[in-house]
């Protein structure tokens, strides 16, 4: 038993090692694919079939989808557009997406995790607070101003908030196409079906009225 517990920890560092190499999205193996989901064909690349690369022009690779900001009149004060390979076709198999916030005074991005991507922060208005927490609980959190970059490591925990006196506006970089986003609150909270109110209940050491609390809450807009 002993030699075969040698034999895996001395593979183990491999192992990991192409798990990491290979949690990322796959390298294009063409010189263009625009996605065109809206014609569906036998050939498809990270699930997206391309557009015919013939009749591919400069303008599939342009977006306005940013150029707009976004309505922050809600209950987090802030609004996200982003830029996916499903908006944005020119994006598809580049292993990027592209993101806009908008906060009104006060506003904030909910503590939420992208599991297929890093991502890069750049302020672009105003001054905010940037904060992730790794898997030791540990908070890193610094004060971002205009012209600042923060890094958010893939997978880890992170919260945005707009703590200056007026309106704010952030750009976000992600390295994958489709990073994904589990929003804490939403997830334990608000899933289809619930999670056990019992199970809330004791892992947050709330009571039973609390949690039904936070529910309603959270199904309003």
């Amino acid at each position: 038993m002993a030699k075969h517990s040698i034999k895996i920890l001395r593979i183990l560092p491999l192992l990991l090692t192409i798990y990491i190499s290979s949690a990322s999205d796959p390298s294009p193996l063409q010189d263009l694919c625009v996605a065109n989901p809206s014609k569906p064909s036998g050939l498809a690349i990270n699930g997206v079939p391309c557009k015919d690369p013939a009749k591919t022009v400069a303008r599939d690779f342009k977006s306005s989808l940013l150029a707009k900001a976004g309505n922050t009149s809600n209950s987090l004060g802030s609004a996200l557009t982003i830029a996916t390979a499903s908006s944005f076709p020119g994006l598809n198999t580049q292993g990027l997406s592209f993101a806009r916030i908008d906060y009104s005074k006060g506003g904030i991005v909910q503590p939420h995790f992208h599991p297929r991507a890093s991502e890069v922060l750049y302020v672009m208005k105003g001054t905010l607070v940037a904060g992730f927490m790794d898997t030791q609980n540990r908070l890193f959190e610094e004060t971002v101003k205009e012209g600042e970059l923060f890094v958010f490591p893939q997978g880890m925990v992170h919260f945005i908030q707009n703590l200056g006196d007026g309106p704010a506006v952030s750009l976000s970089s992600l390295n994958s196409q489709n990073p994904g986003a589990v929003l804490l609150a939403k997830t334990l909270f608000a899933s289809k079906p619930t999670v056990p109110d019992t199970v809330l209940a004791k892992a947050f050491k709330i009571s039973l009225h609390e949690v039904h609390s936070i529910q309603i809450g959270l199904s309003r807009p």
